[in-house]
């Protein structure tokens, strides 16, 4: 069975985050065709890039916390990314964490649950790009959450029923692409 790490890419105090990322975990636990864990990045706070040998060269990691991150991500065949859109664009230790490492990303499969003014739109756009950088195929659907009708005073999390239809066809996606990947990631590994 594939495993699935839902990321919360947001380490904001407050962040609205944290209710999305559940609310994905709720349905995910419902799934049969994947394992899911969440993976928050408050418990995985990394420096700015701090690895004197870019990750695309060499997989031998300097850091300590270098080597925990790339564990984590290891164990997973496909990853669903929750993220704020923060000035047109995703929090930056979201793209911190993904620049550490270069061979735990290849060969994976990628879905995207967004937040924002403009529902996040501009922040997947940009993280469709890096996903594209570091080998991860990224699915097709995805889920825009708006913060002037999603969120109750802007706070507090209530999704329209709509989003669950997305939400659970990009979730089946995530699960079949990370599952048709499967003989890539072992071959790489061989």
């Amino acid at each position: 069975m594939v495993k699935i790490a839902v990321i919360l890419g947001s380490t904001r105090p407050g962040r609205s985050g944290e209710a999305v990322a559940h609310w994905v975990m709720e349905h995910a636990a419902r799934r049969t065709g994947a394992e899911y864990a969440l993976v928050d990045l408050r418990d995985h706070l990394l420096p700015h890039l701090d690895e004197p040998v870019p990750a695309l060269l060499s997989d031998q990691y300097a850091n300590e916390h270098t080597r925990k991150w790339g564990a984590t991500i290891a164990q997973f065949d496909g990853f669903v990314f929750v993220t704020p859109e923060y000035n047109y664009s995703m929090p930056g230790v979201l793209k911190n964490v993904i620049d550490y490492l270069s061979k735990e990303w290849k060969n994976k499969a990628a879905g995207f649950v967004s937040y924002g003014s403009s529902n996040g739109a501009r922040a997947v756009e940009q993280l469709r790009s890096v996903m594209a950088a570091v080998g991860i195929a990224d699915v097709h659907t995805s889920v825009g959450l708006n913060l002037f009708y999603d969120f109750e005073n802007l706070t507090v999390f209530k999704p329209k029923e709509l989003h669950v239809a997305a939400l659970e066809t990009m979730l089946a996606e995530v699960e079949s692409w990370a599952q048709a990947l499967s003989p890539l990631r072992q071959q790489s590994s061989a």
